[in-house]
């Protein structure tokens, strides 16, 4: 795949740009004024300057001279000072060096951002967050960051090393490299320094001094003909994945470029790409994606890309921008794992296109490793036992649980994944199943292989989701809050309207069943169980006919005495049939789980009523709820001890219109009927 990128900003550089620089150290004003008074360089986010956004001149701390300038806030939205500095850009070739020291008070923390064109909150260039426990993360919005510490309570320096040609930003304490990153947006025209700590465990309180402040931009006079690698992505996997790397090639000249040739280098395997018949413009940028691939291998590697032979002119006129060289250290998954993201959504949750996103895009970068699972709230897709339990876990939507650890945001799934992926499994999961196309039953089989010894309550869940699922109604319509782009790029939301029309929509992962319930069958295996053993369990699903067999996907879970997900297996329902199927040790299904007991509602639609009739009830206590779509039971009656064939009513007159999940709790096995009211 080959794509022309042009960069479309206002004041882009050019080979005759004049320098820009500033040095500042706050000495020559007086304590208490206002730097967007003193200093034409110096605004605000609005522009508003000499008011409560902007900073003031302090004599409390000096890393040289008597003036600084203090930044402070404790509300967990930062400000409300809210400086910008003006870079005369915005610049995207040639080099930029910015410094200034800080004094982040203790306790406290820092913050400061890199916008990418004169407008701000257009688009960030780079954050930075230093947290009241020392540590820095400073990102490009795109998934690339460094992690380090600085020093609290003391001055020291910061300073970026930008060489805007070869796409490399470099951080550095004190004079030491902290490492770099290849920048998604490799542009900057601004500064914003904002006094927020809410991010990374930041306790919201933010204390910070600053002191002489620099930058510098030394621009580039464009050759005739240079192209430049910029960026090489596609290469961030796991340890035995194949990849096909991306790079991105500049031209950094002033004539088109027509062909050329690329070289990645990686643990002694090289692959090339010749590319002709292109007309990329001065300052254009071209992506390659490589047909051949690298097999990525454990370990801190580089990985190099070359560019050569630029117009067949050999070399080019600057080669100082020929080679680009990243480092990567793949994460090695341990044998048989499978994570598993529980994410909570709904079509009436105006920012959940962002869990959508985020779980797509997991699933196609880690196929093998990472199992799926949208548990819907609210609307025509949910099931309301499993919308229940994930209801008492999350706080909001969209939120995600990562093996059932602490609530994340659904943007937070790749890190909580990297965590989860190297811790080894007691048991690997398989999956193999049947289907009755006349009974309409699905059988599936469960192996639990067990690599390390367990004792306790260890349990099994099955899960099944249906890809590619559509609708007309209403309910099918995808309320976004990304319409429009104000909130961002959203993996094509931004394009589209709010609420998305249902016959724009398809929504992947949807979870159908959950059995024989959230937590899972207790006593899935003996209290104690060796390594070596295997234990096998089926469930027996009753598929209705608004399911698309060819769409679904099965998900075994493992799950811990904690009530924490060990481990996963999942399979398409083509590759499950594919395994086979054999009777197990433990059955647990519709009839199985629930002792057999024939259940039917009716009338369904009800409107004033509807009755509940059992049968096979052998003196067990009978508890029957109804709960809305949201999770919620409105209303729960305890019948006592039943036997035989019974009928209980339920009083629809006071519910609203809509659909309903009735849960009956029998003796101890539950069992659940949809009803609809008018």
């Amino acid at each position: 795949m080959k794509k022309i990128y042009l960069l479309a900003v206002a004041g882009i550089l050019t080979s005759v740009a004049s320098a820009q620089s500033m040095n500042e150290n706050f000495d020559s004003y007086t304590a208490g004024s206002y730097m967007g008074i003193n200093s034409a360089g110096w605004s605000t986010w609005s522009g508003a300057v000499g008011g409560a956004e902007d900073v003031q001149v302090s004599t409390a701390q000096a890393s040289s001279g008597a003036n600084s300038i203090y930044f402070v806030s404790s509300s967990s939205t930062g400000g409300p000072q809210d400086v910008i500095v003006d870079f005369g850009g915005p610049h995207n070739t040639g080099q930029f060096d910015y410094s200034m020291d800080l004094f982040v008070v203790s306790n406290k923390g820092a913050y400061f951002n890199f916008q990418a064109t004169n407008t701000p909150g257009q688009i960030w260039a780079l954050n930075c967050q230093m947290v009241q426990t020392g540590d820095l993360y400073m990102d490009d919005g795109a998934g690339n960051f460094i992690q380090t510490t600085y020093p609290t309570g003391q001055w020291f320096t910061l300073s970026l090393d930008i060489n805007l040609n070869t796409n490399v930003w470099e951080l550095f304490i004190d004079g030491v490299s902290q490492g770099s990153i290849q920048n998604d947006v490799n542009q900057l025209a601004s500064v914003d320094l904002f006094p927020v700590n809410a991010s990374y465990g930041g306790n919201n309180q933010s204390g910070f001094y600053v002191d002489d402040f620099m930058f510098n931009h030394t621009p580039y006079v464009l050759p005739a003909v240079n192209g430049g690698v910029i960026s090489i992505d596609d290469v961030d996997n796991l340890a035995g994945i194949n990849v096909y790397p991306t790079v991105t090639i500049r031209n950094l000249g002033t004539a088109n470029i027509t062909s050329f040739d690329l070289t990645v280098d990686y643990d002694g395997n090289q692959i090339i790409e010749n590319v002709t018949g292109v007309n990329i413009a001065s300052l254009a940028t071209y992506d390659v994606t490589f047909t051949d691939f690298l097999t990525l291998v454990a370990g801190s590697n580089t990985v190099t890309a070359t560019i050569s032979n630029v117009n067949g002119a050999g070399a080019d006129g600057d080669a100082a921008d020929d080679v680009k060289t990243i480092t990567i250290d793949p994460v090695v998954p341990a044998a048989g794992k499978v994570v598993v993201a529980e994410e909570g959504t709904g079509t009436w949750c105006q920012w959940c296109p962002r869990g959508a996103v985020y779980m797509d895009m997991m699933t196609n970068k880690y196929p093998l490793h990472f199992a799926p699972i949208a548990v819907h709230n609210g609307d025509p897709m949910t099931n309301a036992p499993y919308d229940a339990a994930i209801g008492t876990l999350i706080g909001g939507y969209p939120s995600a649980l990562v093996d059932r650890m602490p609530e994340i945001d659904p943007s937070g799934l790749e890190a909580d994944f990297l965590d989860r992926v190297i811790v080894a499994p007691k048991a690997v999961l398989s999956i193999g199943a049947q289907y009755n196309s006349t009974t309409g039953k699905l059988e599936v089989e469960v192996s639990a292989d067990f690599i390390s010894a367990i004792s306790g309550n260890y349990r099994l869940a099955c899960v099944v989701t249906e890809d590619a699922v559509t609708g007309t109604g209403s309910g099918y319509a995808q309320s976004n809050a990304y319409s429009g782009g104000s909130s961002g790029e959203m993996g094509g939301f931004e394009l589209l309207g709010n609420p998305v029309p249902a016959s724009q929509m398809v929504y992947d992962h949807v979870a159908r069943i959950i059995l024989p319930g959230f937590d899972g069958l207790p006593n899935s295996f003996p209290t104690t169980v060796a390594a070596g053993e295997t234990h096998t369990m089926n469930f027996n699903i009753d598929v209705p006919s608004g399911w698309d067999l060819n769409e679904l996907n099965i998900i075994a879970l493992l799950i811990n005495p904690s009530g924490d997900i060990d481990n996963a297996g999942f399979e398409t329902y083509a590759d499950a049939i594919a395994n086979g199927f054999n009777d197990a040790e433990i059955e647990v299904g519709v009839e199985e789980q629930n002792n057999a007991q024939a259940i039917s509602v009716y009338p369904n639609p009800a409107n004033d009523y509807a009755q509940i009739h059992l049968t096979n009830i052998e003196n067990e206590t009978v508890i029957v709820k109804v709960i809305d779509l949201n999770g919620q039971i409105v209303s729960e009656k305890n019948y006592g001890e039943l036997n035989g064939e019974v009928f209980l009513p339920v009083n629809t007159q006071m519910l609203a219109s809509g659909v309903y999940m009735i849960q009956m709790n029998i003796g101890e096995s539950v069992r659940t009927a949809k009803l609809t009211v008018q």
